[in-house]
Formats: C-alpha cells, structure tokens, sequence
C-alpha cells in the first residue's frame, strides 16, 4: 500500500512540475514570438520574465516586488537593462545608468553593488544563484565571490580576451569572453554547440540547467530554446 501510494504520489508531482516548467518556457517562448524580438530574459523553471525595446516586459510567477518595480520603471519610462532571478525567489533589476533594485542577495554581493553603485560605475552582468555564489562585471573591474572563479576568470581572459558576460546555475557556469567561451559544470550541450555556431557577439547569456537557453549582442540580436 505503501509502495502504490508513493508511486501515485511521485506521478502527480512529477506531473505538477512538469507542467509548470513548460508553461514558464511557453510563455517567455510566446512573448517573443509575439514581439518578434527580446534583448535579455530571466528564466525559473515556473517563469519568468523577458524584455524587449527600451523597458518593455512581460512577466509570469515573478516575486510581487519585482514584478511591481517592473512597473514602475516601465510607467515611467526607465530603461530596463537586465533581470535575474533564482528558483528561491532572489532577484535584481539593472536600470538606466547604474540603477540597481534587489531582494535577497548575500551581503558581500549587496556591499559590492552598492560601491559601484556610489560611484557610478555601469555595471555590463550581475550574476547569482542559490548558494550565494555570485560574478559582477563592469567595463573596469571584475568582482567574485570565490577565488575558484577569480583563477577561472583570470585564465580566460589570458585566452579570450575581455569578459563580457557569465551567468550561474546552482550546478553549472558559463563564462562569455571577447573572443570565446569557458563553460564549467552542468551547462547544456545544446547550449555549447548553438554558441559555437554563433556568429554572435555574445553580451546577455542566461540557461537553466534542464536546457533552456537565451543568449544576444549589444543589438539586440537573440538565440533561444525554451
């Protein structure tokens, strides 16, 4: 009795999240089919958001805080540069200038931002997971949280050339440089193989470790799979 109750059990839940990674995927896929463009997304296995032209967005099972800065920004006519967001509900906002909104970040990530932020430095990539490991890149200086990542980073940008964009899962990490890419962990091979066809300058990356990915330029230009 026990053994067919777990089994059902398992069935439904499975079934439950099957079904809401693919309505999350479904939608982020449909806006921009919708649109006809996107220039950066944030991807949870439930939702998510995308964003397209100066600070147009869509967004679904996002936390209320920042689907309401969203729309904030978007009402008063802000540039929407960037979004992250975690499976526990951590997230950040990158807008205008150097304007930065976050919830839940680690205090050593929360310290760095608001330094750079105090002096006006434009950050290009923000990136966190889970496990509070964290990457932020601006034009003029790289901060990590852990020396792992510093001696990555220093690597390949030895071979590459500038970094110009990561993202982070809870098990996988990609490294976007000028001339090429470093992947460690859990990253999709479909992701490396559509950026080794790339003819992209790639500048946004985001990816969940079941396959999903999104990645474009400075213009624009976009790859996906949801």
């Amino acid at each position: 009795m026990k053994k067919i109750f777990f089994f059902c059990f398992f069935i439904i839940f499975f079934s439950y999240f099957h079904d809401s990674y693919a309505q999350g995927r479904a939608f982020l896929r449909d806006r921009i089919k919708e649109w006809g463009e996107c220039k950066n997304v944030a991807m949870t296995s439930a939702g998510g958001v995308a964003l397209y032209q100066k600070n147009g967005y869509a967004d679904l099972n996002v936390p209320s805080a920042m689907a309401k800065r969203l729309k904030e920004l978007n009402e008063a006519g802000e540039l929407i540069d960037d979004v992250q967001l975690t499976e526990n509900g951590k997230w950040l906002i990158l807008w205008g200038n150097n304007g930065i909104n976050w919830f839940g970040l680690p205090s050593d990530l929360e310290a760095v931002l608001k330094k750079l932020n105090a002096k006006n430095a434009v950050i290009n990539s923000v990136t966190f997971n889970d496990k509070n490991e964290w990457i932020v890149i601006t034009s003029d200086e790289i901060e990590y949280s852990s020396e792992e990542n510093h001696e990555r980073i220093a690597k390949g940008m030895e071979e590459y050339g500038a970094l110009w964009a990561a993202h982070l899962t809870e098990d996988g990490l990609v490294l976007c440089y000028e001339n090429g890419y470093q992947y460690f962990g859990n990253v999709p091979d479909a992701l490396r193989k559509r950026l080794a066809e790339t003819k992209l300058d790639v500048f946004r990356i985001k990816f969940l470790s079941t396959g999903a990915y999104f990645f474009a330029d400075h213009d624009g230009n976009y790859a996906y799979f949801f």
